[in-house]
């Protein structure tokens, strides 16, 4: 790879999230906050939701590393779960105990032990969905069951969903008005602007261990903020590409050649492009067409 050529301890621009390249940008502080606040305050559904690659995964594993002290956490990535093992699952993140042989019913008198015990300590419990988009239809409604269990002062559980959003259109019809009316607070993450996208290359350059010239120039970042359309991950694949590029041809930097390379090899990047494109030249005929017709029919021709 090129890490000996850039002088890096690591690759800058990976796409497992290590929330060691966690950047201050404003959709996830205010994301951050979000989640935060809303836990301490006791409340039973927190939503986030995000397109794909906006780093909501991210946030997560920033949220599990920072969790206030006093809560015990369940987090379950993959949530495409019935119902029953969705309550397996949060029972085996628990630290609960119990032989396999026990029905549905015990399991839940089980949790709901459990959580009491939890209460009575002084601990909180927040259970984390990440891809919750993925949660089928009686699992949604078997989890807003769960946190009916409560005590006269609080709810034994806090559910925190991180998911696309697929997960809003899921929420927004009848079927599912109650548990929506329980999501008191909710946060929508956005893609990055030029600026942010400019910080953020400069920052995971950084963080990996570079130092030197900028390995993309002005007019190289703004093509990959317009390639990405300022999403994380895309912008990452395109930095990382253009990198590998570069050293191929044994460049200290990268060049207008190398992420024309980068968006050329990237399939989202260069789809929606190209639809965009087509886009804009179906609305130049289009107003061609409009200007000549009005000029003949204005004598002009």
């Amino acid at each position: 790879m090129y890490l000996y050529h850039f002088g890096m301890r690591e690759l800058p621009f990976t796409l497992t999230p290590n929330t060691d390249f966690f950047l201050n940008l404003k959709p996830h502080v205010e994301a951050m906050q979000v989640l935060l606040n809303a836990l301490r305050q006791g409340e039973g559904f927190i939503k986030v939701t995000g397109e794909v690659g906006t780093g909501k995964t991210l946030i997560c594993r920033k949220l599990l590393n920072e969790i206030p002290k006093g809560f015990c956490v369940a987090y379950i990535p993959n949530p495409y779960l019935s119902p029953a093992e969705l309550r397996w699952a949060v029972a085996v993140e628990l630290g609960l105990k119990f032989a396999a042989n026990i029905d549905q019913q015990q399991l839940t008198q089980m949790l709901q032990q459990h959580l009491l015990g939890l209460s009575a300590q002084g601990k909180a419990v927040v259970l984390i969905l990440d891809e919750a988009q993925a949660l089928p239809d009686e699992s949604l409604e078997a989890l807003r069951l769960l946190t009916n269990l409560e005590t006269e002062r609080r709810k034994l559980i806090q559910v925190v969903l991180f998911g696309q959003p697929e997960l809003d259109q899921r929420l927004g019809g009848d079927k599912f008005r109650q548990l929506r009316q329980r999501i008191s607070f909710s946060y929508t993450l956005r893609s990055m602007t030029l600026g942010e996208v400019t910080h953020y290359i400069e920052h995971r350059c950084q963080v990996a261990g570079y130092q030197g010239t900028p390995l993309f120039n002005a007019a190289g970042v703004k093509r990959i903020f317009s390639a990405s359309r300022g999403i994380p991950r895309l912008v990452n694949i395109l930095c990382h590409k253009s990198l590998l590029l570069s050293f191929g041809c044994g460049e200290r930097t990268t060049n207008n050649k190398h992420i024309g390379g980068a968006i050329k090899d990237t399939i989202d990047a260069n789809q929606l492009n190209f639809k965009r494109l087509f886009s804009l030249m179906s609305l130049s005929v289009v107003v061609i067409g409009v200007v000549i017709y009005s000029m003949r029919a204005g004598g002009v021709w």
